[in-house]
C-alpha cells in the first residue's frame, strides 16, 4: 500500500475525561489543573487517587463503556456536523478493558448464587437468567458496536486492542482504510472505564499505582493513575472535508507502530524498536526529527516507563524540542490514552499553544518539558503511546495548511 495517496484530515473531534468534555478539558490543561482527586469508589480497597469521571457520586456510579462511548461519538458528530444515519461510515474504536467492570459485576452475583445454592440443590436456570440478557452487551467490541448503532452505518466495524497503543492503533486502522480507498470517512478512537476492583489490585500488585497523584518526568513522581474517559476523531479524505465545508483541526501524516516482543510489561531498555516506530511515522509523513515542533509523550509518571521515554526522546531530537505530558491533569485512561493524546495535541497544532506538562514540579531530565501553556508555532506534532506487551505507537500530525 502506498502512504499518503490519500490526504486525511480530522472533521471532528469528541472527548471525555475527569475534567469534562474536549473544550473544557483542554481550557483546564492549560490552566495547569488537575482532575485527579483521592478516592474511595471501592469501601472493601481503601482510598485511590484516581481521575474518575464520577469523582463526586457517592455511591461511586462511573457511566458504562455503552454510555461513555456513546456520548464521545455523539460529541463527535456534532462537532464534524454530521448527523446519523452514515451509512457508508467506517468505524474504528478501541478498548483495553472493555466491559471488565460488567464482567467482574457479573462474576461476583455469580458467585453469590452458587454460594447460595451449594445449601440447595443446584439448578442451572438462575445462572441462565443472570447471564443471558446483559452477557451480549459485554463483548470486547462494544464500545465499537455503541458506535455502530448511534451511527446506524453498514460499512466495516473494527475493535483493535493493543494494550496502551489501542487509541493510536485505532486511529492508524481508520487511516489505512481512507488510504485504500475502501470509505472516505471513518471514525476512530478508543474508549475505557478501567477502575475496577481487579485493575486497581492487579496494578497494586505490581507496584505501578501512585499513592498521592500523577507527576509525569517529576524526580519524585510514584506511579500512575487510572483515569475514565475516551476520544474519537472523525476521518475524513480532504477531498470529501472540501466538498461539504468542514473545518479542520490538522492532518493525519503518518503512523509508525512496532512491538519490542521483550517482556510482558517492562519495555525494551536500549528502545531498538521504539526508534523504529518514530522512524517510520515521521518518514511516512516525509519529515525528519528536526521537523518536529512538538512531542506529546506517553509520559505514565512511572519511573521505569519515563525515564526510558525521556532517554528516548533525547537520543533523537534536539533539546529544544517542547514536550509534554497530559497525563497529569486526566490521569492514565489506559487504551485510550493515546486517542486522547492525539486529540490533545490536535488542540495543540489548531490552537498553536502548547499544553503544560501538569504535576511537573522538578525533573532531571534533559529535554525540554513545558511547565506552563504558551503559545508556539506549532506545524508539526508527534503523539506517543507505548503498551504492555513492548506496543510502541507513534502519530505523526500537521497543521492544516
Amino acid at each position: 500500500m502506498s502512504w499518503n495517496r490519500v490526504k486525511v484530515v480530522v472533521t471532528g473531534m469528541g472527548l471525555r475525561c475527569c475534567l469534562g468534555n474536549l473544550v473544557e478539558t483542554w481550557q483546564q490543561i492549560l490552566d495547569g489543573k488537575t482532575g485527579i482527586r483521592q478516592l474511595q469508589p471501592f469501601p472493601e480497597l481503601g482510598l485511590f487517587p484516581l481521575a474518575a469521571i464520577a469523582s463526586h457520586s457517592i455511591p461511586y456510579c462511573p457511566p458504562t463503556l455503552t454510555q461513555l462511548s456513546q456520548q464521545v461519538v455523539q460529541d463527535a458528530l456534532i462537532d464534524a456536523g454530521l448527523t446519523p444515519p452514515l451509512p457508508d461510515c467506517a468505524i474504528v474504536i478501541g478498548s483495553s478493558r472493555a466491559c471488565q467492570r460488567e464482567w467482574e459485576q457479573l462474576s461476583a452475583l455469580a458467585y453469590q448464587s452458587a454460594y447460595q445454592a451449594a445449601h440447595k440443590s443446584l439448578q442451572i436456570e438462575p445462572f441462565i437468567e443472570l447471564f443471558t440478557v446483559p452477557w451480549l452487551e459485554t463483548l470486547p467490541q462494544q464500545a465499537a458496536l455503541a458506535a455502530a448503532r448511534l451511527t446506524q452505518t453498514t460499512a466495516a466495524v473494527l475493535a483493535p486492542m493493543a494494550a496502551c497503543a489501542t487509541g493510536i492503533w485505532a486511529i492508524a486502522q481508520g487511516y489505512e482504510l481512507l488510504q485504500s480507498g475502501q470509505y472516505e470517512r471513518v471514525i476512530v478512537g478508543a474508549i475505557e472505564a478501567p477502575i475496577t476492583p481487579l485493575t486497581l489490585i492487579g496494578f497494586t500488585k505490581m507496584g505501578a499505582l501512585a499513592t498521592s497523584g500523577c507527576y509525569p518526568f517529576d524526580r519524585d513522581r510514584e506511579g500512575l493513575v487510572l483515569g475514565e474517559g475516551g476520544a474519537v476523531l472523525v476521518l475524513e479524505t480532504e477531498e470529501l472535508a472540501n466538498q461539504r465545508g468542514a473545518k479542520s483541526y490538522g492532518q493525519i501524516l503518518g503512523i509508525g507502530l512496532t512491538c519490542d516482543g521483550y517482556h510482558v510489561s517492562q519495555p525494551d531498555p536500549n528502545n531498538a524498536s521504539a526508534r523504529i516506530a518514530i522512524k517510520n511515522a515521521c518518514d511516512r509523513a516525509g519529515l525528519t526529527p528536526a521537523d518536529i515542533d512538538y512531542i506529546h509523550a506517553h509520559g505514565t509518571s512511572t519511573p521505569l516507563n519515563d525515564r526510558r521515554e525521556a532517554a528516548l526522546i533525547a537520543s533523537l531530537f534536539a533539546p529544544s524540542l517542547a514536550v509534554s505530558s497530559t497525563k497529569g491533569a486526566t490521569g492514565h485512561t489506559l487504551g485510550a490514552s493515546g486517542a486522547i493524546g492525539t486529540a490533545l495535541s490536535l488542540m495543540a497544532l489548531q490552537q498553536q499553544q502548547l499544553p503544560p506538562c501538569v504535576g511537573l514540579r522538578h525533573s532531571d531530565f534533559e529535554i525540554n518539558l513545558i511547565r506552563e501553556a504558551r503559545s508556539h508555532p506549532i506545524q508539526y506534532a508527534l503523539s506517543f503511546s507505548f503498551g504492555f506487551g513492548g506496543q510502541n505507537a507513534v502519530l505523526a500530525l500537521g497543521k492544516t495548511r
